[in-house]
């Protein structure tokens, strides 16, 4: 129905419609965003992992924190996994979550903001103090109409971080800034706004473009291992437990934020440094099983690619094969990347199982047999290399059944999701942990 609705109300009424929600929201809930430090974290990928990454920096340095992301909710002590199936909340719930945030006394507000909900007018009624760009890759880009749309709703964030008043609270000026990935193509365009500080991160070998900056926090004497991810900052040691070259980004940026606000490195450090693991983000799923189980978000080509690197970089797959369970979504969600994915697991795991993802309305069939038609091409062959299950639990337990010892299974594009997007707005619960937990258990009993 509500569909249906959106379809039949022009769009420019429909609009104004969320405008005017937006700002009703902050009315209501009396503008809690004024009364604390919001940074809000946009980009294409990372930005979940960054928002809690951050969250803990600030949290180490003393202060009371909430965050809002695709895998989190926290206002200040409790912490829960966002069952609601959205990157951003609504306008109303996400005013009601500020005002929580207030209510409890935290002083920062961290905020994933995407390009769907800033073109929704859901970042409208909060007023920004800071401003995170992770990076910029093609994705959702069939719902905004191409890159160049998509970008420049990442933009309107920092457009609006610009024009906004200086913010005072406690009689303190809170002072605009924005952090950058400097490694990013698109980096610039994310620092050409009048603020009054512009802070960048990357890698130390990386650093080659002019970008001009407040403060640059880069990355040197990068290390890769079995055991994590070691780098130093401005000669401060960081040894982390997390995988990837994306984490360091993500580090850098938590770092960048954390700098921003006077919080030291050696508290940054201590920090990062507890980390051992964030929910559904290279979450490996530990049974006493004879084979290594990794869940991942993963939803897009170039998140994939990234977690592959991951897994070379740190020698993750070790002597044995790769078997992947993935999918892809519904809804009319950027169709040509299901092909391209096909195309992508088949190159690099030796097992590729395509699964359900969140069909939305659309077919799942329809989407399996899409994905399937790159697999194909990729040179894997149905029913040897290849299968096709449409139940995710049935196609877990495919790849489990097919493990042998030294093997790892990588499930990807669900992470630490709450549910499962069906047909007609209906949403089945779902937790691909729990579900790998309870599927390694049965076949330990088993066997």
């Amino acid at each position: 129905m509500r569909t249906l609705i959106k379809k039949l109300i022009p769009a420019g009424l429909l609009a104004r419609y969320h405008k005017l929600l937006a700002v009703l929201a902050g009315v209501i809930c009396g503008h809690p965003s004024e009364k604390i430090i919001v940074i809000g974290v946009t980009g294409t990928n990372g930005k979940s992992t960054t928002v809690m990454l951050t969250a803990k920096i600030l949290e180490e340095a003393g202060y009371r924190v909430g965050e809002t992301s695709t895998a989190m909710f926290k206002i200040a002590d409790r912490e829960w996994l966002n069952n609601t199936k959205m990157t951003m909340l609504g306008r109303f719930a996400l005013q009601k979550m500020l005002k929580k945030m207030v209510s409890v006394g935290c002083k920062y507000a961290v905020v994933e903001t995407s390009s769907q909900g800033i073109e929704q007018f859901r970042h409208l009624g909060i007023h920004y103090d800071l401003a995170v760009f992770t990076n910029l890759t093609p994705e959702h880009i069939e719902a905004h109409g191409g890159f160049d749309n998509y970008k420049k709703a990442k933009l309107k964030l920092f457009k609006k971080l610009e024009r906004e008043k200086i913010k005072i609270i406690n009689k303190n000026e809170i002072k605009k800034v924005i952090i950058a990935n400097a490694d990013d193509d698109h980096a610039q365009d994310f620092l050409n706004f009048k603020v009054a500080n512009k802070y960048v991160f990357g890698l130390k070998d990386q650093e080659d473009k002019e970008i001009s900056a407040t403060k640059r926090f880069l990355a040197d004497n990068l290390k890769l291992s079995g055991d994590g991810t070691s780098f130093s900052v401005n000669e401060v040691d960081f040894n982390l437990k997390l995988f990837g070259r994306f984490n360091v980004y993500n580090s850098l940026a938590a770092i960048a934020t954390a700098q921003s606000q006077t919080i030291s490195l050696e508290i940054c450090k201590k920090a990062l440094e507890k980390v051992t693991e964030l929910p559904g983000r290279m979450e490996f799923i530990e049974q006493g099983q004879d084979f290594r189980v990794l869940v991942d978000y993963a939803p897009e080509p170039e998140s994939m690619r990234q977690l592959y690197q991951t897994i070379g970089d740190h020698n993750l797959r070790g002597n044995g094969r790769i078997i992947h369970v993935f999918g892809s979504c519904g809804g009319g969600r950027d169709v040509a990347r299901r092909s391209i994915l096909g195309d992508f697991v088949a190159q690099n795991a030796d097992i590729a199982i395509i699964t359900n993802e969140d069909p939305y309305d659309d077919d799942p069939q329809t989407i399996i047999d899409q994905i399937a038609q790159g697999t194909l091409s990729a040179g894997k062959v149905d029913g040897q290399n290849l299968f096709k299950i449409i139940d995710r639990r049935e196609a877990i337990e495919k790849a489990f059944n097919l493990a042998k010892k030294g093997d790892l299974v990588v499930l990807t594009g669900k992470g630490c999701e709450q549910a499962i997007c069906v047909a007609g707005g209906k949403k089945l619960p779902w937790d691909e942990r729990v579900v790998a937990r309870e599927l390694l258990k049965n076949k330990s009993s088993r066997s």
